[in-house]
């Protein structure tokens, strides 16, 4: 607030003038990291970009711990992560943060919510081995679901299980 003219106050008291800024240089994408294309680079190992995608862990802990039936050999950490991985890639393919729908789809496919085939519980058991641990196996666990499957209701998917080799991209 300026102050009266009639009223004393020390030079370095006084009022300075406003600075002005400069008018910003073109910029240019040049950098090591930055992107030169529109959208996000796709190609193997970089996984799907989508929002939030941290949050199917909790869903997964939250929801499905206590309900995936494993087979000899599975541990619940591989199974979970490893469906989270598909399930993000998932909700990334309609553009949005991860639910639970998306996390069932998945077990589902997969034969971890029951019912599963005998054939496809011997052919899923290598495939989760260490995806808690190892990030290639959680992408190639996602390489594995065509993004056909992944547009499927978890309810449509069910009556399609039993022939689950049409649901996934390699099952041999």
């Amino acid at each position: 607030m300026t102050q009266p003219s009639f009223v004393p106050i020390l030079e370095t008291d006084q009022v300075r003038p406003a600075y002005t800024l400069r008018t910003p240089a073109d910029w240019r994408a040049d950098r090591v990291g930055d992107l030169r294309t529109a959208g996000q680079p796709r190609g193997r190992d970089l996984g799907v970009p989508g929002p939030d995608q941290g949050y199917v862990l909790l869903l997964a802990d939250r929801l499905f711990a206590e309900r995936i039936e494993l087979a000899d050999g599975e541990h619940a950490d591989d199974v979970l992560q490893g469906a989270a991985a598909v399930a993000g890639a998932r909700a990334a393919l309609f553009g949005r943060a991860p639910v639970g729908k998306d996390l069932e789809l998945v077990l589902t496919l997969f034969g971890y919510l029951g019912g599963a085939p005998p054939e496809l519980v011997r052919w899923r058991t290598p495939l989760f081995r260490g995806a808690s641990h190892h990030y290639h196996e959680r992408r190639q666990l996602v390489n594995l679901v065509p993004d056909a499957t992944l547009r499927l209701t978890p309810d449509q998917l069910r009556a399609r299980l039993a022939d689950w080799r049409t649901l996934v991209a390699d099952p041999a």
